[in-house]
């Protein structure tokens, strides 16, 4: 057991009703990182994708993680085979722990002063569930816990990460955030939701043009930001632009 180290035999404090992690660390220092999740899917919840690349580059990272969702009803279900709406009813909370293996917590558990960092993976969950974008465009809300995170972490000087459409997120919550969704013209089809470019530019936020592999900085607002799948690319390109992502949050929190 000493070789294991104390702190990954934290893993069996919920034999005995203690706190539970997705990941385990021999750093003596490592950061602690919420996800927050927004249901488990591209067009009605988390990207999944997205979700495990910021997964597996955590953990290379040696962080701490913790998997957060509102436990709320999806806006709607969508039939993936088909791309359809279809008459289910589900609950994000429920959905997104397929994506955490059940571990996870309400998103109102999540509070700044017990993690480093916050991140937010991508899909239409992220427009949807945790905001109405995806209906309201530059005039949505956003859904009061997740503006409640993102303020506690901003007033924390704690680094918020977001990927795909989710620095939409922070663009309504923050003014004058610098973020990136990629590109901001079409490119014969390669960037085919360039138009969120502008409604970021709308709310108030400043865009940053990057490329799928890479990831914007926004050193002021401890806000970082990668396209994704706002591009058509690769996914080890995807991967990678996430990792950019995952490694520049991890450094802002000096651990």
């Amino acid at each position: 057991m000493a070789v294991i180290g104390a702190r990954c035999s934290r893993l069996m404090l919920p034999l005995l009703g203690g706190p539970r992690y997705f990941h385990c660390s021999s750093r003596n220092s490592s950061p602690r990182v919420a996800v927050v999740l927004s249901g488990c899917g591209v067009y009605d919840g988390t990207e999944i994708h997205e979700a495990s690349a910021i997964l597996v580059h955590l953990s290379r990272e040696g962080a701490e993680v913790k998997m957060f969702a509102p436990d709320i009803p999806q806006m709607h279900v969508i039939d993936h085979s088909k791309g359809q709406p279809s008459q289910d009813s589900r609950n994000v909370l429920v959905e997104s722990a397929r994506l955490a293996r059940g571990d996870i917590a309400a998103l109102s558990k999540l509070s700044a002063r017990d993690h480093d960092a916050v991140i937010f993976p991508g899909g239409f969950g992220a427009a949807k569930n945790l905001s109405s974008f995806a209906v309201d465009g530059e005039s949505c809300s956003v859904h009061s816990e997740v503006e409640r995170v993102l303020q506690d972490f901003r007033n924390a000087k704690k680094p918020i990460g977001l990927c795909c459409i989710a620095p939409v997120l922070a663009a309504k919550v923050i003014p004058g955030v610098e973020v990136t969704v990629g590109q901001e013209e079409e490119q014969g089809g390669k960037w085919p939701y360039c138009g969120t470019s502008k409604a970021i530019q709308a709310m108030g936020g400043k865009h940053v043009t990057k490329e799928v592999n890479e990831a914007h900085v926004d050193q002021a607002h401890k806000v970082v930001t990668t396209p994704a799948f706002m591009g058509q690319a690769p996914l080890h390109v995807i991967f990678d632009g996430i990792g950019s992502m995952v490694s520049n949050v991890i450094r802002l929190t000096s651990k």
